[in-house]
Order: C-alpha cells, then structure tokens, then sequence
C-alpha cells in the first residue's frame, strides 16, 4: 500500500514510517523539515502542506492511505500560526485527498480533547464532548482540527476517515508534551492534588496507527496502553523530584526557580486527570501494548537522567 505521511520529520513520525516500511508498504513523506539521514525506501518531500506543492504531491504519487500527523501540540508557536497549521493543514489534507482519490485518511489527535475538570468523568468515551475549549483555550486549534477531521464522517462518506485520540506518549526520545513537562529536575504538582496521567511508549504509539492503516477502521477511536499512573509515582519513577506547592505560589513560580513554563489553561490538567476507554479502538484492531507503564518510565529517565 502507497502510504502519505505528513509530518514525518518528528521522531513519532520517522517510527511510524519504519514501522510502516518493515511491514512492506510504500511510504511517502511531506514536512517543511528536512530529513536528512531518510532510509531507503521513503519519498521524501520538503514542502509546505498548505502550499501547492503538497497538493503536486498527492497528485503525483497517488498514495492509498494518509496519515496526517502535521500538527504543532506544544505551545511555542504564536496561536495564530497553530491555528493556521492545525486547522488549515487538516483542511488541506482532507480536500487533497478527495481530489486524490485517496481511500483512507487517519488524523491523529490528542486526548486533551476532552479537557480536564472537576467533573469529568474518570474514563472518557468517544462520544463525549470537546471540554478541552473551555478549561484549556490554548487548545482550541487542535479541538477545532479534531472536529473538522471528525465531519468527514458524515461530509465524505466515500472516504474512510479515522480519528485517533491518542494518550501522552512516554519514553526514550523525549518529544511529547508529557516528557517536555517532566524535562527539568524538579517538577511542581498542586498541593492537594495528584491526578492520574494516561501515556503510553511511543513504539506502542506507532504500532497503533499502523494497525489503523492496515486494518482500515473508520469512525473515532480513543487511543491508551497501560494503566494511568497517579503525577507523584510518574515522577518520582522518572528520577525527578516531587515539589508540591499551593496553587497561587504555584501560578507565581511557573517559569522561574528551575521549574517548567505553563499556559493558564494547563493548570487543570495539573489537578484534574484524563483517561481515555480505549476498548472500541482493541476491539476493531486488536491491537495490545507491548511496554508497560513501568518500562516507559524507565527508558525515559535513562535517556534524560538528572545530574
């Protein structure tokens, strides 16, 4: 199977294009990134997705299946841009395909979709609503990508669509919004809190979207490996220390004393958890985890150790 991946330069990204590779697909990529070691075997395109040359590449090398992992999660980027990026390229993405003939497309979201609150429930099903609009603003653009990516459901009906909502991912390469808070050597919780956080090992990561391109599911799937770990084990399993503060010393010291930079809109995510029911997604693919929640840990504090 012909195989578009956009957004191949991360490292998600290149693993799921080995993984795609090892299984006897060819595998096309488009990113503004270069790549410069790329395998043998991959196409590699440096363009922008929102550009016309992208749409020259899904003209000419007429891929099967999609797999758009083109959007920005961490929070560096000017809001507007990501707004551009998120939303725009997911357009882009779905109207190339239809002009393409493209069979399949895959959009790989992020279960913050569903926000984090005092009142959510502990395991989020797929039907729920996007509550990650109001308790975290800065996500809006991801929320917005996810629905739109979600309407093609209905809007082209000739095409499969699948939405992957898929946990923090953990381990050894250290990219991820989950590995990028936990970086520093001391990692501040609110006092009185402890939520449990849902990831799973990017090599898990990579062998679920696999499975969605071969076993062609469509619909929306929640995404998780093994079981959430409470914030204090997450990071004292991680070889950091655990500093706990009250929350307006905690707004105040954001950024300064060693500790990690947050939007406003993530402080609930430090009180309140999100754990996704992932059993539709096992259920149409099969599909079970290989590294447990402990190993994850582990690899990531063997790659990031604090001196």
């Amino acid at each position: 199977m012909r195989v578009l991946v956009t957004g191949i330069t991360g490292r998600l990204g290149q693993t799921v294009a080995h993984r795609l590779l090892e299984h006897g697909h060819e595998v096309i990529g488009i990113d503004r990134r270069p790549w410069d070691d790329v395998p043998a075997g991959i196409e590699m395109h440096n363009v922008d997705l929102r550009k016309r040359a992208a749409e020259e590449v899904f003209r000419k090398s007429r891929p099967q299946a999609v797999v758009h992992m083109a959007t920005v999660t961490h929070l560096i980027e000017r809001s507007e841009e990501r707004y551009r990026i998120n939303l725009g390229g997911t357009r882009v993405v779905f109207e190339n395909a239809r002009q393409c003939g493209v069979e399949h497309v895959i959009f790989v979201g992020r279960h913050t979709y569903y926000g984090a609150a005092a009142d959510s429930p502990l395991y989020h099903k797929e039907e729920e609503p996007p509550m990650a609009v109001n308790t975290f603003p800065e996500l809006a653009d991801l929320v917005a990508a996810d629905l739109y990516a979600g309407t093609a459901l209905w809007r082209f009906p000739e095409l499969c669509t699948t939405v992957l909502r898929i946990v923090y991912t953990l381990g050894p390469t250290g990219q991820g919004t989950l590995a990028t808070f936990l970086r520093g050597p001391y990692v501040p919780t609110m006092l009185g809190f402890d939520p449990l956080f849902h990831f799973m090992h990017e090599e898990d990561v990579a062998t679920a979207i696999c499975l969605s391109v071969e076993r062609r599911i469509r619909g929306v799937y929640n995404v998780s490996g093994p079981q959430p770990v409470p914030l204090s084990v997450l990071i004292r399993a991680t070889g950091r220390s655990h500093v706990p503060l009250p929350e307006l010393l905690f707004r105040a010291a954001l950024g300064r004393f060693g500790l990690p930079r947050l939007p406003e809109g993530a402080l609930s995510h430090i009180k309140f958890p999100i754990v996704v029911d992932s059993a539709a997604f096992r259920a149409a693919t099969g599909f079970q985890h290989q590294i447990d929640e402990a190993r994850s840990m582990g690899e990531y504090r063997d790659a990031f150790p604090i001196l």
